[in-house]
């Protein structure tokens, strides 16, 4: 092969691999239509799934945006954050009998994980609604309203005092997942924001 040719072949594989990677890091958009009762069932029997993005944290007039992994199993779940903030390299696990935090070589334990986030952390992460909220569900406990659009996707939901909204959702294979999530509390201007989420389902390989 000739050098122009060589170099025009790096060029296409260059080109190739890039989009490659791009097609990778992040789903389609959502089918067109929705099918809410389905999606829900769906959704209710994934047992075991994991998410990895950034996470906007806007709380007492400050905003952070550190990485997040969050791993999930049954009702047990693993969490980090690193990247910013005082969450340097924070490790959340817990499942409903209780919850630890790893950070700076310190484990802490409490009986649920919210008043232990915000103590350590600085700012509310309502990890026991979330581990619904992030899928596209109410939580199973307490009234919730729930927004459908035309296409009948879930749009918002009202739950905790917490408003929950679905502005990207994405496709992966049957189900629909979001892609970006916000997460606000108005009664003390708090407010979550995940972004760019790429979900693994099933066991990670």
């Amino acid at each position: 092969m000739t050098p122009t040719g060589l170099a025009r072949g790096l060029r296409i594989a260059g080109a190739a691999s890039l989009a490659l990677l791009a097609a990778c890091a992040s789903a389609p958009p959502a089918l067109e239509t929705g099918d809410w009762t389905r999606q829900r069932e769906s959704l209710e029997a994934l047992d075991e799934w994991q998410f990895r993005g950034r996470v906007n944290v806007r709380y007492d007039n400050e905003s952070h945006t550190p990485r997040i992994l969050w791993q999930q199993k049954d009702r047990g779940y693993n969490i980090r954050l690193w990247g910013s903030f005082n969450a340097g390299n924070t490790r959340i696990s817990g499942d409903p009998e209780g919850v630890s935090l790893e950070s700076g070589g310190d484990v802490l334990t409490a009986d649920t994980p919210e008043d232990l986030i915000l103590q350590q952390l600085g700012y509310e992460l309502p990890v026991s609604h979330l581990e619904y909220w992030i899928r596209g569900l109410p939580a199973p406990r307490g009234e919730a309203d729930l927004r459908f659009n035309e296409r009948d996707q879930l749009r918002k939901i009202s739950q905790h005092g917490w408003s929950i909204s679905y502005p990207d959702p994405r496709q992966y294979g049957e189900l629909s997942l979001p892609g970006e999530i916000v997460v606000v509390r108005s009664a003390d201007d708090v407010r979550l924001r995940f972004v760019g989420l790429r979900w693994t389902l099933g066991a990670e390989e």
